[in-house]
């Protein structure tokens, strides 16, 4: 499987086209740069190292969904993003749920990443105790972005509401981390035989 630089070039393109357009209309520009600060940081480095260790397919276009909702989250807040109000009519739900897509990326896709990194360098022997350990990171990195909201509502007071996207839900940390455990199983249960067959033709003699 050869390393798809170009997909990958042509990939981040998009997102920096997404980025300049969501920056330029969004009303609340402090709220958007902290959303898309985690794509600014990883797609440069996924460019950087395509060459020396190139990820699966899977992963990368994952990665590309996920910094999509991450960008298109910033730009309206995830409280106020157009299709979550949609949703939220057709389930009957209390509240825009939006934010519940971007949590459950954020546990599907560190899965995704850590099964690959643990997988391609032999760091863990068996399924159950790889998909345990994938869970558990996918976990651990949900947890910790609940400390960044918390210290963010601490830096900006009233201002970080938009950010921390609550909408008034006390339970709201709790259900974020119920949202990315469920990406995490989703990987783990879902996507694994698909993410082997493709880590398979990746590692394969070229």
């Amino acid at each position: 499987m050869k390393t798809p630089i170009r997909a990958l070039l042509s990939g981040a393109a998009a997102l920096a086209l997404l980025i300049i357009i969501t920056g330029v209309a969004t009303a609340d520009k402090l709220t958007w740069l902290m959303e898309v600060i985690p794509v600014l940081i990883v797609v440069p480095l996924l460019i950087v190292s395509a060459k020396r260790y190139p990820l699966t397919p899977l992963l990368y276009g994952l990665i590309f969904c996920h910094a999509v909702i991450l960008i298109v989250g910033g730009m309206y807040t995830y409280a106020r993003v157009p299709i979550g109000f949609e949703v939220q009519a057709w389930l009957n739900l209390d509240r825009n749920p939006y934010d519940k897509l971007g949590h459950f990326f954020q546990g599907l896709v560190p899965a995704l990443a850590a099964r690959e990194i643990l997988q391609r360098g032999a760091y863990v022997r068996g399924r159950k105790m790889l998909a345990f350990v994938v869970c558990s990171v996918a976990l651990a990195i949900s947890a910790f972005y609940e400390l960044i909201e918390w210290w963010a509502a601490l830096a900006l007071g009233q201002g970080a509401e938009d950010f921390l996207g609550t909408q008034g839900d006390p339970w709201d940390t709790q259900s974020d981390m119920f949202s990315a455990l469920l990406g995490a199983l989703t990987t783990v249960l879902v996507l694994a035989p698909w993410h082997n067959r493709q880590l398979k033709r990746l590692l394969s003699p070229r």
